[in-house]
This record gives C-alpha cells, sequence and structure tokens, in this order.
C-alpha cells in the first residue's frame, strides 16, 4: 500500500482559483457556521428546517452531529456545501478558511466542492454513476479539479486511492462497475473520492447507517484513515450515539432545527445536562449490560417546524418540564467553568443535581418478568423446531431454452429450535440466509431438504385446512411497517382482516380492534386513522397489533426495529419485552444489531453462509465466544461509552462475503477468518478439505460452535 504523502501529493493548484485553493487560517476553524438559518416553503408554510445554529470545526477534529430523523442535521450540512435547492431560504453565516460561502455562485463554489470540502452521503449506490466505472469516478473526481492531469496518471492516481481505503486487488477492482461491489465495497469508493483531493472539511452523512457492523466498524475505520492521510476536519452526521462514541472529538445534539447540547464527547456522554440528550443516551441497548434494563422511549413525536410550540420545543416530550419550560425558548449556555459544554434548558442544574439516571428521569418501569422464566428450558413446550432445513435455488441462463448453470446455497442445513416464552435471534450479515431461513418457515411448505415443526406439527404433512388452522399461531411482523401496511386501510380494517380472513364474528372484531390498540400502547380513536398519518414507530405497533389479533404462539420478526431511530427502537422494543412476558409468546426474531439482540434475546443462533456456526444462550455467547465469526460481529459493535470505546480492539474482516453459488470448501468462513490465516500450512490443510461440524463447546451446557480450532476470546 503507498504512503499517504505520496498518494495525496498531487500537482501544483493554480493561486488564482481564490478559496479552491485556499488554505485555512494558522491555528483557525477550517469551518465557522453562526446564526444559520435555513426554511422551505410548504402548502401549510414555511417549514423553518434550521434554526440559529452555531458551530465550528478545527482542521483534524471530528464533530458529531446527532438527533432523530427531522431534527436537521442533514439539511444544514447540505447548507454547507451549497447543494439546497433554489427554494431554500438561507441567512447566517457560513465561513470556510475564512471566507464566506453564502451567496457564493454555483460555479465558484463547484471550485470549492471536491477539491476543499467533500461529502460522503448515506446511499453510495445513489452516489455513484452506473454506467461508470469506479475507477473512472474516481479519477473524474482527480481530473476535474487537478488541471493538466493525464487520464493515465488519473487512473494510476484512482487505483493508489482505492487501495489505500482498502479495497482488495485495487488495480483489477478499478474496472468493475458500482453494482459489482458491496455496500462497504461502495462506500469505500465514496470515500476515496472524497479524499481525493486532499480536502480540508469532510462532511460524513449517515456514512454507516445502511451497512452491516462488520461493514461499519470497516467505514469507521476508513474515516478514521481519511482523517490521518489528510488532516481534514470531519463532520459525522448520525442519529446513532454508539456510532461516533469512540470516534468523535467533539458532540453536537439537535433538536427541532437548532442544538441543544454541545460539548467535548465524553463530557456529552458521561455528563449530559439535556433531558433529551439523555433520553438518547438511554435509548441505545447496550452490548456491554451486565443485566438487563429497559430503554427509554422518548415518548410523542418532534414538532411541526412549520408551527413550532411555545418556549422550549423539547417541553411536550420533557419528563422535567414545569411552566417556565413553555414561556420563551432557552438559549445555549455553558454549564462548566471551562466554557465548551453548552445546553440550551433551564433545568441543567436539576439534571446534574439528580443521581438518577435516564430510566428513573423518564419513568420508565422494569417489565415484569414472564412465569415461564423460572421453568427450565428443557420443560418448556417445543413451539418451532427446525432439523437440517436446506434451501438452494438454481441459477439458469438462456431464454428459451434455460439451462441450470449453477445453485445458490442460500440455506445449507439448519438446524434449532425456540422454545415456549423464548426469544431464538438469528443474527449474521446480509446474504447469510436469515431471512430465506424465515420465509421457509412462514410458507409451511415441504421444505427442499430437512423437516419444520410448528407446535409439533410437521409442515409437510399439511393440507389446505391444516395449514390455515396453523398460521393463527404463527404470525410475521415485517421490517418496513409502512410497506406492510395498506395505506388504503384505515387502522380498524388492517386489524381486522386476519380476524375476518379466519371466520370471526362481526361482534367480535369489534370488540378485538380497541383491545388491540390498548395492548400495543395506541389511542383507540387511532382506528380510524390511515398509516401515513402515523410515525414509524406508531406504524410498527400497529403491525405488531395485527401479529397479535389472533392470539399466536410464535411471532416472526423480521428486523422489526432497525428501520427506527433509536428513540423510537426503544418503545417498540420494550413492548415486544412486555408482550412476551404478558402473553407468554416466543420470538423468532432476525436482526443484524448484535446489541438489540443482547437486549431482548435468550439465545442466539450465527449464521454464515447460509449455516450456523455458533448458537447457544445469549449470556455464553456473548460474554464468551467462540467462533472467529461471532467474535468479529460482536467487537464490530459500538457502545456508546467513549472510554471503552478507545481502548476495545476492533476484529475487522478483510473481503466480501463469498459469492453462495460457489461456497469455500471446508471452513465456508475460511477466507476472512483471522485464525485461519495465523495458522501453519500443515493446520490449514484441515480448514480448507474438511468442514467443521456444529458441536457442543464452551462454558453453556447447549453452546454449540462450528469451527476446527475454536477459543474463547473476550470482546465485548
Amino acid at each position: 500500500m503507498s504512503t499517504s504523502d505520496d498518494l495525496l501529493a498531487g500537482p501544483s493548484i493554480d493561486t488564482e482559483e481564490s478559496l479552491a485553493a485556499g488554505s485555512p487560517p494558522p491555528g483557525g476553524p477550517v469551518l465557522q457556521v453562526d446564526d444559520l438559518a435555513v426554511s422551505f416553503p410548504s402548502e401549510a408554510g414555511r417549514v423553518r428546517a434550521v434554526r440559529g445554529l452555531t458551530y465550528d470545526v478545527a482542521p483534524g477534529e471530528v464533530l458529531g452531529i446527532v438527533g432523530e430523523s427531522g431534527s436537521g442535521k442533514s439539511v444544514s450540512s447540505l447548507a454547507v456545501m451549497g447543494l439546497l435547492p433554489p427554494q431554500a431560504r438561507v441567512s447566517g453565516s457560513i465561513r470556510f478558511q475564512g471566507e464566506e460561502m453564502i451567496g457564493r455562485s454555483d460555479s465558484s463554489l463547484s471550485r470549492i466542492r471536491g477539491r476543499r470540502i467533500s461529502m460522503i452521503f448515506q446511499d453510495p449506490l445513489s452516489a455513484l454513476t452506473p454506467v461508470y466505472t469506479v475507477g473512472g469516478q474516481v479519477a473524474e473526481a482527480l481530473r476535474t479539479h487537478t488541471r493538466g492531469m493525464s487520464r493515465a496518471a488519473a487512473a494510476t492516481r484512482a487505483a493508489e486511492l482505492l487501495d489505500l481505503v482498502g479495497i482488495p486487488n485495487a488495480r483489477a477492482r478499478a474496472a468493475s462497475f458500482p453494482h459489482e461491489f458491496s455496500g462497504g465495497m461502495r462506500q469505500r469508493v465514496v470515500i476515496a473520492m472524497a479524499i481525493a483531493n486532499d480536502p480540508d472539511l469532510i462532511i460524513a452523512d449517515e456514512p454507516t447507517t445502511a451497512l452491516d457492523v462488520t461493514v461499519q466498524a470497516q467505514v469507521l475505520e476508513v474515516l478514521a484513515t481519511a482523517r490521518e492521510v489528510t488532516g481534514a476536519g470531519i463532520v459525522v452526521i448520525t442519529h446513532d450515539l454508539g456510532v461516533v462514541a469512540g470516534f468523535a472529538d467533539r458532540v453536537m445534539v439537535m433538536y427541532a432545527g437548532r442544538a441543544v447540547e454541545t460539548g467535548p464527547v465524553d463530557r456529552i456522554y458521561y455528563h449530559p445536562r439535556m433531558p433529551y440528550t439523555l433520553g438518547l443516551l438511554g435509548s441505545i441497548p447496550r452490548l456491554d449490560a451486565e443485566e438487563k434494563q429497559p430503554l427509554v422511549p422518548i415518548e410523542g413525536q418532534p414538532p411541526s417546524l412549520v408551527a413550532l410550540p411555545p418556549g422550549c420545543t423539547f417541553a411536550p416530550r420533557c419528563p422535567l418540564a414545569i411552566d417556565a419550560c413553555r414561556e420563551a425558548e432557552p438559549p445555549l449556555v455553558a454549564v462548566d467553568g471551562t466554557g465548551e459544554h453548552t445546553a440550551a434548558c433551564i433545568r441543567t442544574d436539576e439534571v446534574a443535581r439528580s443521581d438518577a439516571d435516564a430510566v428513573e428521569i423518564f419513568g420508565v418501569e422494569v417489565p415484569a418478568e414472564s412465569p415461564l422464566a423460572a421453568v427450565p428450558r428443557e420443560r418448556r413446550e417445543v413451539v418451532l423446531a427446525v432439523s437440517d432445513l436446506q434451501r438452494h435455488f438454481p441459477v439458469t441462463r438462456g431464454t428459451v431454452f434455460r439451462r441450470r448453470v449453477g445453485t445458490v446455497h442460500a440455506v445449507d442445513g439448519v438446524s434449532f429450535d425456540v422454545r415456549q416464552g423464548e426469544t431464538l435471534a438469528l443474527v449474521g450479515e446480509s446474504g447469510c440466509g436469515k431471512t430465506t431461513t424465515l420465509m421457509e418457515i412462514l410458507g409451511l411448505d415441504v421444505p427442499q431438504t430437512g423437516g419444520i415443526q410448528v407446535l409439533g406439527r410437521d409442515v409437510a404433512t399439511l393440507d389446505r385446512r391444516a395449514r390455515k388452522a396453523v398460521r393463527r399461531d404463527l404470525q410475521v411482523v415485517f421490517q418496513d411497517p409502512m410497506a406492510s401496511l395498506d395505506p388504503r386501510m384505515p387502522v380498524s380494517d388492517i386489524l381486522a382482516e386476519p380476524l375476518s380472513t379466519h371466520g370471526v364474528d362481526a361482534a367480535t372484531i369489534r370488540r378485538r380492534v380497541p383491545e388491540l390498540l390498548d395492548l400495543v400502547g395506541l389511542r383507540r380513536d387511532h382506528a380510524s386513522r390511515y398509516p401515513a398519518q402515523f410515525s414509524g414507530g406508531q406504524r410498527q405497533r400497529i403491525g405488531i397489533a395485527r401479529a397479535l389479533a389472533l392470539e399466536p404462539k410464535v411471532i416472526v420478526l423480521d428486523e422489526p426495529v432497525s428501520a427506527l431511530d433509536v428513540s423510537i427502537q426503544a418503545g417498540v422494543i420494550n413492548l415486544l419485552d412486555e408482550l412476551k412476558a404478558r402473553l407468554g409468546l416466543a420470538y423468532l426474531f432476525v436482526a443484524h444489531d448484535l446489541s438489540v439482540v443482547r437486549h431482548i434475546a435468550d439465545r442466539v443462533a450465527v449464521m454464515y453462509l447460509g449455516k450456523i456456526v455458533e448458537i447457544g444462550s445469549v449470556a455464553d455467547v456473548f460474554h464468551a465466544p467462540l467462533h472467529p465469526y461471532t467474535q468479529a460481529l460482536l467487537s464490530a459493535i459500538p457502545i456508546p461509552d467513549p472510554v471503552k470505546e478507545r481502548q476495545r480492539e476492533r476484529i475487522l474482516l478483510t473481503g466480501d462475503l463469498p459469492t453462495p453459488t460457489d461456497p469455500p470448501s471446508g471452513c465456508r468462513f475460511r477466507t476472512r477468518c483471522f485464525r485461519y490465516a495465523a495458522l501453519s500450512p500443515k493446520d490449514q490443510v484441515g480448514c480448507r478439505e474438511v468442514e467443521p461440524p456444529l458441536e457442543q463447546a464452551g462454558r453453556g451446557a447447549d453452546q454449540q460452535v462450528a469451527c476446527h480450532y475454536a477459543e474463547e476470546r473476550e470482546v465485548v
């Protein structure tokens, strides 16, 4: 890999290009935002998306901007880039390297964007042009801003930059198109474009949101490398405080278009002085939690930015609000002796004096434990059993005469069981077979190979009537609540539909619908509303209510909280916990976020390329993981604790998930396994030639692992 100085020492820049070739004032901030306001016209009135925002970023500093969706994080950064639509009204000041940005022409901004300021967008597939190679797009960024650079020189530099951000075999892969890369690799390409011209400021807008946790860890590592080699200031926008805990130097918390707390990362995490910040921190499931604690949902929704409430905009959702909070909006004021930590709250002293944590301040009740928790697992009824399940899909070519040219090994010999009142989580990267396993179970059809039993009934023996009867006891909650709810039906009809399908009489349905709304924490008068009139968390509650309508024994949950803000996610997770304890439900829970799994699951099965590589109780697997893949997954999950994050050792996996059409021989994980790479050539033979069986190992009685060289490693 080339050195950073070699990579980033490009040809000289024409000094007549004004700010495009400028350098930051010695010792001064690279970016100064002062009293920034952004508004947009709408039918209801002007939307005040950003209101009086002030911050700065020093060279080499990382500022994390956090908050719920709609808080103004992305709009403020698009204003810095000059990428807002023409109808946006912008006021205040944005000074980059001491020069004012507001009011500049688009041609002037175009000479700055990509050279002095670069941006990493949330969706790399949308940010890359699908008809050009990735190397060509990086080279374009270089040639656009460097006069006289030849195509050959740009192509060489592009390959070096792709190598710098960790693209394997970069020179050859530069000729690939974006669709031939995984999500993580595409994001690396976007980062390579962002650092190509040695910028002074990099803005990363939710750069890890849509990625698997292993890829998220890799992208954060690449961003750290980008800061090191460019010396740029970095603004990281995210809704998850866990992501920036070990990466940011300072944090700015935004709510309803303005900053409500700012300060050094350690002060914000360990001594929050704004109830909103306290709630955000309390809403994050902790991977390092020793015992289960309820999460802190911030009830209600952010206010309309068209008609803001009087006084503090957070007051309608704040557990500490008093009458004075509703009289005037509090300014940001210093809350420590240094002046670096500021908060917009008149009750900061009460927050500081209180020994209570977020759970106590927000009044979250600890759900009662299910009576089944006292019953040993082996004495509980098996409600779902999967044995040696296999699902392969043919790969065909041709139009008139189709011929089979390969096989996708989506699920390859998966076995597990779920007992009454238990939650089993299936975890793993995208493409590992989690969702295919769920679809095989939910289909209730004869499996290609293996068996599925629901409440003791083998699905291979079910006729049409019996299959419909089993569906009453096996329900599902999907990942995207908006896509799974019919937008043309009111909530009452959505909840009544499964009941009427199964022959429940009208009088019972009229009684049952309000009961279901009560059960999931929605008001009865919500029954007449349509899905579009609800927030994301409320829509997911409707999906859960629909799944509960027929009083099932087993609920399959396919990434039920991954599309939600952390504050809303907390309420849904608490609801699932409460319903499980109250109704004795069993859950089969699919997730890629192991911190959520740590909070909600009793047992966990880790899948890789169609197979389970480790399974056992959450306590055993999380405290003493045996498989190197499990260890890598756990090490990649961020912990909202800056000191712990800075001290943790990350296990960064190399390469992409192999294709399921041609899985590696022997151990399928060996091509990315750090333990395999450290073995002698003689010991590697067994991993290459012999597939490891799933065998009992470790501390737990039911902990099993599929690894020839399994050993414990503490990673949390």
